[in-house]
């Protein structure tokens, strides 16, 4: 039996480029090969943008030992037919078309989980995993998912959004908005993921300076109000009709903790007093919290991914105060990293069963559209 021909997508220009190479290898194209029913086919954007696939960029010394830009010098970039399914085409003397049947995102961030890369999927008309075009697009902007959840009356801390180019043309205008908040606040870029260019203020003489920094990165900002006695969890969820959540799981950070890139990846989580015990290093899974937080935090987190309209797989962030025990929602991660494998190991689900059944999900969600109708003839023309 063939196996199916899985195309992994990963890198992009995106300031999580070389978390997205992680994802791919080690939580995506590893378990797929590992499964005995998948061939991964890589397929590496640059930072530049420029689409490469050989074998080789399945290694991840390749990336590890800086080799990749010689590399990628001796390579021609790869073309796209996008004509009744997704094909590469890689050049040369006698060009190589490679069909894809289905193709498994893994770039973190603006250029790809934004819904970018899922719109060029529909149009393909492939199926890819992880959620739709518009559920992506919904996700990674914070501000649009607080407005939509907050519609449906799930409750988030109070926030102001703005764009950039507002800031730069009237600064004062849009500290003046702020200031309906009360501090202390994050100052945030709306898009991004990794918790990049977030910075915490506690007092106005700051505001200006974490403005500037998210805006540096992003072109929409978001102020938002901290959480008094915070609890941060996490909940990581799959599925498509009948999503089911992993663990709620709890990073383990005191109250003056941000937990940003640095923290995340390059200190292995530890963050200020906390204890490596977590899966990865910095977390509690499952969360230690009382039996009544820790079921209205998963419900609301399976709300929220509904209210979205995610598929596939999500994660989605609360905040709790210890002392209210008031659960909020904060932002959702449509490609979780690493595909927080660790937090479905720990529920039961290896990573060969989690990437298979996620590439099902993609082919369901896939043949279930098919049927939807997109196209009815007219008399339209024949009036010209």
């Amino acid at each position: 039996m063939n196996k199916l021909k899985v195309g992994v997508v990963f890198g992009s220009r995106s300031t999580e480029h070389d978390v997205s190479i992680v994802t791919a290898i080690a939580s995506i194209i590893k378990p797929l090969q590992l499964s005995g029913e998948y061939e991964p086919v890589p397929i590496y954007i640059d930072k530049s943008g420029r689409w490469y696939s050989d074998p080789k960029l399945k290694d991840i010394s390749l990336y590890s030992s800086g080799q990749i830009s010689d590399f990628l010098a001796r390579q021609k970039p790869i073309q796209l037919s996008l004509g009744g399914g997704l094909k590469i085409i890689k050049p040369g003397l006698k060009p190589k078309a490679i069909k894809l049947d289905v193709v498994f995102p893994a770039t973190h961030g603006t250029h790809g989980e934004d819904g970018e890369l899922m719109g060029l999927f529909e149009l393909a008309d492939v199926p890819y995993v992880g959620c739709d075009m518009p559920s992506s697009v919904l996700a990674m902007d914070k501000a649009l998912a607080k407005i939509v959840t907050s519609s449906q009356n799930i409750p988030t801390p109070e926030f102001v959004w703005f764009y950039a180019a507002d800031f730069a043309a009237d600064t004062q205008a849009v500290v003046k908005r702020v200031a309906k908040l009360h501090y202390p606040l994050f100052v945030k870029p709306v898009h991004l993921g990794s918790s990049i260019g977030i910075t915490k203020v506690s007092q106005k003489k700051d505001l200006i300076n974490a403005i500037e920094v998210a805006a540096h990165y992003d072109n929409k900002v978001i102020v938002e109000e901290a959480v008094a006695n915070l609890i941060e969890v996490t909940v990581p969820i799959i599925g498509n009709d009948k999503p089911v959540a992993a663990y709620v799981e709890q990073p383990l950070l005191n109250g003056d903790d941000v937990f940003d890139f640095d923290t995340k990846y390059m200190r292995g989580g530890k963050g200020k007093g906390s204890k490596q015990t977590g899966a990865q290093g910095y977390s509690t899974i499952p969360a230690n919290i009382d039996r009544d937080l820790y079921h209205r935090s998963e419900q609301l987190a399976l709300d929220v991914y509904a209210e979205l309209g995610c598929t596939g797989i999500a994660r989605i962030d609360l905040l709790i105060d210890a002392k209210t025990k008031s659960v909020y929602f904060n932002e959702v991660n449509p490609l979780p990293g690493s595909l927080y494998a660790h937090n479905w190991r720990k529920a039961g689900k290896s990573g060969v069963q989690l990437v298979s059944e996620l590439v099902e999900l993609a082919l369901a969600r896939h043949e279930q559209n098919r049927h939807k109708t997109t196209v009815f003839d007219t008399n339209y023309l024949k009036q010209y």
